[in-house]
């Protein structure tokens, strides 16, 4: 007996302005992205646009007028520029063009303390204080251009990839180091408190590179492309860790849980595994297609390709997007999706920064659901709370009993 998943209940949708077609590029939404203190939100519209949103002035618009929104009509009053400074910093909405086919999104918000890793430079341009948030976008022509979210004002134009920049991760402890991955095939290290110099370049793919993410301590790196192999990076050394192999067909999309103990990894093989990075084993398997694809077809079930994957803030549910026009919310001790909800061409999908929303991007518009709503385990709490400073091999070498450090690790 099999229990059928409930149907997420939607919280909202900005739908795309209606414009003249433009030839020069559709409406693809590749990215959809959250500022890391919940302030905004940002996607890309098709047609080279980036829109950029207050996120509560956003959620409190759903409120009033239920769920449809048009984006252009959401807030089209902007709250003028007080004189005396002190609404310097008062959310507005921006509409960004950045010239060129938006493939990725990241928002980077700056901690004074940590200092540029470029020791030798004294003087540069940007002096990112506590108030600062930026916006990286990821183009089709190689470029990152990096954005003041508050002005709206280009800051830095970041060139040295090739081809395409399919993705980018900020390391989450407010250095502002970003990673770009990109179709020429490697990873680039940039400092941008260092204005933007480039630090590394990561090679080890022979192909594409689809996506990247930093886990939560900005210590590891993974990266996936179109290969079956998964990539862990050192970020301190700049050198590869160990690859996963599981996958049986390209890896599109990667994210860790919260405390940093899991690696959720998407692939076109219908498959969404869940790893402990740190030993570099399957713990869970979330299938799209049943019964599975066999290896040898893995990359013939063209309709069920995962497309994405995302990790909920309270480290117990995983969303994923697939083309069979599903979005499902997993928990990650069960096999079959607690909630889903229907999502024609869906490419990209993410938590809130508080973890009560996924938002997921479709031809230039975005749709938001609630999300699953359960009360943590004491033995969940327990796991989030050690492994947000151990790693798997040093909770195992705890001198306490065998049980509890077996109640303490993620199982298969």
């Amino acid at each position: 007996f099999v229990s059928f998943p409930a149907r997420s209940r939607t919280v909202g949708e900005l739908l795309a302005p209606t414009s003249p077609f433009d030839k020069k590029c559709g409406r693809e939404n590749w990215t959809v992205a959250f500022a890391p203190d919940g302030s905004y939100f940002a996607w890309s519209q098709g047609h080279r646009i980036v829109k950029l949103v207050p996120w509560s002035q956003c959620l409190s618009n759903f409120l009033l007028h239920g769920a449809k929104n048009v984006a252009n009509s959401v807030s089209t009053r902007l709250p003028r520029q007080n004189s005396d400074g002190a609404q310097k910093n008062k959310p507005c909405e921006h509409i960004i063009d950045c010239g060129d086919i938006v493939w990725s999104l990241a928002f980077g918000s700056s901690v004074p303390e940590k200092q540029s890793r470029c020791v030798n430079i004294e003087w540069h341009r940007f002096k990112f204080g506590q108030d600062q948030l930026l916006l990286a976008t990821g183009l089709n022509n190689g470029r990152i251009k990096i954005w003041d979210v508050y002005t709206g004002k280009l800051l830095l134009n970041l060139m040295d990839h090739t081809e395409v920049v399919r993705d980018l991760t900020f390391a989450p402890d407010g250095s502002l180091i970003l990673v770009s991955a990109s179709r020429d095939k490697t990873l680039r290290v940039w400092d941008l408190k260092d204005d933007g110099n480039m630090m590394k370049v990561l090679r080890g793919h022979q192909n594409w590179v689809y996506g990247c993410a930093f886990s939560p301590d900005s210590s590891i790196l993974c990266s996936v492309g179109a290969s079956k192999a998964v990539f862990l990076w050192d970020m301190d050394k700049y050198s590869m860790i160990r690859k996963l192999e599981g996958h049986h067909n390209d890896v599109v999309a990667c994210e860790f849980s919260p405390d940093g103990a899991l690696l959720a990894t998407a692939s076109y093989d219908t498959r969404v595994y869940v790893w402990d990075p740190h030993i570099g084993v399957i713990l869970m398997e979330f299938g799209h297609l049943f019964p599975p694809p066999t290896p040898i077809f893995a990359g013939g079930a063209n309709d069920r390709w995962v497309r994405s994957v995302s990790f909920s803030h309270d480290g117990l549910h995983i969303a994923s997007l697939a083309d069979d026009k599903m979005v499902r919310f997993w928990r990650i001790d069960e096999e079959y999706p607690v909630q889903v909800a229907p999502l024609n061409n869906g490419l990209c999908c993410t938590f809130s920064t508080d973890g009560s929303v996924l938002a997921a991007g479709q031809d230039g518009s975005v749709y938001f659901w609630a999300t699953p709503r359960q009360v943590s385990s004491l033995q969940h709490l327990c796991r989030m709370a050690i492994r947000r400073v151990m790693p798997t091999s040093q909770v195992k070498n705890l001198p306490i009993p065998s049980k509890v450090v077996e109640f303490l690790c993620y199982q298969i």
